[in-house]
């Protein structure tokens, strides 16, 4: 397979250098040829975006819901292959991207709904015979740049809600997931989606990245990825006044009570750190535990990580796959390090297959640094977890604010007062009692607070928030 781009309807393959895809499983397999974009392919498909949009949002909300319901169901009827090719491109374990590629299809149905539900407010006038309300209206053209970590969930929580708001889009995913993207279009391109209202552009980030958030002619901008990045793109973004969301990184923390149900808290804490490799924004990195069952919960850790089969995505048996690529090996590779000559190991998965030749880390918990050390403070994006002690509630809590992220956190505890108080000070976006930090539902609103997310939310009925301006209306129809 090779990645193409998909502009105003056109399939066209970009000759602006190539790369070969390996499997992060097996880094011998070849899956596909990653050809690059150039600037002037963004331009390009910004001309067929805006040249699509005023009909597309013409259309009504029902006439855009119906074909979003028809990209639901050709997602549905391609499930299978569509979750093999991203496991093979990016490493996710199969079940994890069946998964994924599930939510993407409700994601799909749940925004199609929303093309028949009201869109504004009736509001009293003070003056007399005067009809007032507001109500939603499209940007224009959105700019998507998406992440590899969820090749198919995080494209379309972004895509669905824009194109039912009546906006157009053009697409940048990442390298690395850039297969799973062409593979996904060349599936929405099977429905009735006019030409033009989604466009996909394949390349580096430095190269058409820029292009797209520095000069291409766009309404808004959704960003998910690393936090400079994010900074960047906020920069731009708010130097041209183009509306702006990013969606950065996570330092998520999951706080321990002595009253906690340890046989049903160390599954969600090993879920939470480990699925994805560890490669998630919401994943548990910090793991803050009582003191006075910090042995027993250490002790049953130790044996769900000892039991934790690390191997092939495309094994059904695994529990996690490959991190995703060289890059990301060497990266986190560096975090390892860093325990080795810094921490104590205190939990660890035994070895991969030696069969399977992929970019395998083994799922690791540390102890023994200080609350400030860089493995406690920066993001590691990997499958590296520190335990840290605490002498009840309110050290545990000042313990899991302190970080300059705020995406999400967990605590496991069985009294409902502490349960009803972590729910008010801990300072995350997404705050979860008796569940892992990774995992929201998509009708639930999704984001940060401090340096993980730029003040809006994704998912349920805040990201239409996003990706519509409100127009308030009124008309005086007797004087």
């Amino acid at each position: 397979m090779q990645s193409k781009n998909w502009i105003g309807g056109e399939w066209i393959t970009p000759a602006g250098g190539e790369s070969v895809v390996t499997n992060p499983s097996r880094t011998a397999e070849e899956v596909g040829v990653l050809r690059f974009s150039q600037p002037s392919h963004i331009f390009q498909a910004e001309q067929a975006a805006r040249a699509a949009q005023k009909q597309w949002s013409q259309l009504t909300g029902a006439a855009r819901g119906e074909i979003l319901y028809q990209m639901a169901a050709a997602l549905e009827a391609q499930a299978e292959e569509l979750a093999r090719l991203a496991s093979r491109e990016m490493g996710k374990q199969i079940g994890e991207m069946r998964g994924e590629v599930a939510r993407g299809v409700s994601l799909l149905r749940y925004y199609a709904g929303e093309g028949v539900r009201a869109n504004g407010n009736l509001i009293p006038s003070a003056d007399t015979n005067v009809l007032q309300y507001s109500r939603r209206v499209p940007l224009g053209v959105v700019a998507v740049i998406t992440p590899w970590n969820f090749p198919v969930a995080i494209p379309i929580w972004k895509i669905a809600p824009a194109l039912i708001c009546g906006n157009t889009v053009i697409w940048k995913p990442a390298e690395n997931a850039s297969l799973t993207a062409t593979r996904l279009a060349e599936i929405f391109a099977e429905t009735r989606l006019p030409a033009g209202v989604l466009n996909l552009v394949i390349g580096k980030g430095r190269e058409i990245g820029t292009a797209l958030i520095e000069e291409a002619v766009v309404d808004a901008v959704s960003f998910t990825g690393s936090s400079a990045t994010g900074r960047q793109i906020a920069i731009a973004c708010a130097s041209r006044n183009i509306k702006y969301q990013t969606e950065m990184g996570g330092k998520n923390a999951a706080v321990i009570l002595s009253d906690a149900d340890l046989d049903k808290t160390v599954p969600a804490i090993l879920s939470g750190a480990f699925r994805s490799a560890g490669q998630k924004c919401t994943a548990t990195s910090r793991i803050i535990v009582e003191r006075a069952i910090y042995q027993p919960f250490v002790e049953r850790l130790q044996a769900a990580i000892a039991a934790c089969r690390v191997g092939a995505a495309l094994d059904p048996e695994v529990y996690l796959g490959p991190v995703a690529s060289a890059e990301q090996y060497e990266k986190v590779g560096k975090y390892m390090a860093i325990a080795s000559n810094h921490a104590r190991v205190v939990a660890q998965s035994p070895e991969a297959d030696a069969a399977d030749e992929g970019y395998y880390i083994r799922p690791t918990v540390v102890e023994g640094v200080e609350a400030g050390h860089p493995l406690v403070q920066e993001e590691v994006f990997g499958p590296l977890a520190v335990l840290l002690q605490a002498d009840g509630f309110d050290e545990a809590v000042e313990l899991c604010n302190r970080t300059v992220y705020g995406l999400s956190a967990s605590l496991f505890t069985r009294d409902l007062a502490s349960a009803h108080r972590f729910l008010d000070v801990a300072e995350a976006g997404m705050v979860r009692v008796n569940q892992e930090t990774a995992g929201v539902e998509y009708q639930a609103p999704f984001g940060g607070m401090k340096l993980s997310s730029s003040h809006t939310r994704e998912q349920g009925q805040a990201a239409l928030d996003f990706y519509s301006a409100v127009k308030t209306c009124a008309i005086k129809y007797a004087w």
